[in-house]
């Protein structure tokens, strides 16, 4: 039995949209982008994670990079499959003797339809997965921020990621009420490319309008702790000189607001789904906010305003769905609500 267990790998995979994080004992051993770089003629993998990021928006003809995940759903069958492949050989880079079986748990969005869970579960097969279960991101969300999901009284996560937004109600080990909607980072970020284009005729790629997100990305146009304003370099539209535009974080919460303003609806409506008994225990308890999402300064507070319920953003909130899935891992085997 011993080498059957010696023969045998587990792994909990987060395969975000925009960052993949693999837990292996208990231990983050892998968070890299969510990229592959390839070459066009040949198809040949040339780079994977933050090697692939950096090539991003930056590549000649030759090259092109593919971001495998789209909307938190697996767009490119190939690419996704050559990133798993990649990132688990990044766990064990020195060469084996053999290959160990892995016995893997894959985080999904809980608005995955059969065909997108059956497309993960076959790019995680050909990577090598002997076991392969599935759990919704709510759920592992929950699990990461260290609720427990089998207790009788109801909890209500939102989990903002690069590709979808998953708010759910939690109680009894199931999703009681749920909604996705595919409207979170990677939106925010498109967001801010398009504001900075009309409103100050500058050209600013993915990455750049990335970097504004975090530098000054708000919620809400009033902050305790303002962030001071950040400086974007880049081309005029007209001139194609050189330009620097000092951007506020009052002017990037103006530009992102239609957009959480629709995550919010899908809050109200999830709420207004509840169960009254399930009502009152997230009531009492208050909503947990995961996901990089969680990150935007003010949001918090601008949901406790709207709901008139507290809002917590839970502890490192970028990793607690993979926290979440390594939970599951441990316990796949009592674990009801993880698909196989």
């Amino acid at each position: 039995m011993g080498v059957f267990n010696f023969l045998t790998q587990e792994i909990a995979i987060d395969l975000g949209t925009a960052n993949t994080i693999i837990i292996n004992n208990g231990k983050i051993v892998v968070d890299e982008p969510s990229i592959v770089a390839i070459h066009r003629t040949t198809g040949k993998l040339l780079a994977i994670g933050e090697k692939a990021r950096q090539m991003h928006g930056k590549t000649h003809e030759d090259i092109k990079t593919i971001r495998p995940l789209r909307d938190g759903v697996i767009a490119d069958f190939q690419a996704a499959e050559q990133m798993i492949r990649g990132m688990i050989k990044m766990i064990n880079p020195r060469k084996r003797l053999f290959n160990p079986s892995l016995k893997m748990v894959i985080c999904i969005p809980s608005g995955a339809t059969e065909v997108e869970q059956r497309a993960v579960k076959d790019s995680a097969e050909h990577a090598g997965g002997r076991e392969v279960y599935l759990i919704e991101e709510p759920m592992a969300a929950s699990l990461g921020i260290g609720v427990d999901v089998e207790a009788p009284e109801g909890t209500m996560v939102v989990d903002i990621g690069g590709g979808t937004t998953e708010i759910a109600v939690i109680a009894l080990g199931g999703i009681v009420c749920q909604k996705s909607i595919r409207i979170a980072g990677d939106d925010l970020t498109a967001d801010i490319q398009e504001y900075m284009r009309h409103q100050h005729n500058i050209k600013i790629g993915e990455r750049t309008a990335e970097i504004i997100k975090i530098n000054v990305g708000a919620a809400l146009p009033d902050l305790e702790n303002p962030p001071e304003d950040f400086i974007v370099r880049g081309p005029h539209q007209m001139t194609a000189l050189p330009i620097e535009i000092p951007v506020s974080y009052q002017e990037i919460a103006h530009c992102l607001d239609k957009s959480i303003s629709k995550i919010e609806t899908a809050i109200l409506n999830v709420l207004e789904e509840t169960p009254p008994e399930l009502y009152a225990d997230v009531y009492r308890r208050g909503v947990y906010l995961a996901g990089g999402g969680a990150l935007l300064k003010g949001l918090d507070k601008r949901l406790s305003d709207k709901t008139n319920i507290k809002f917590h953003v839970s502890e490192d909130p970028l990793r607690a769905v993979a926290r979440g899935t390594g939970i599951a891992l441990k316990n796949a085997d009592r674990f009801t609500f993880l698909k196989r």
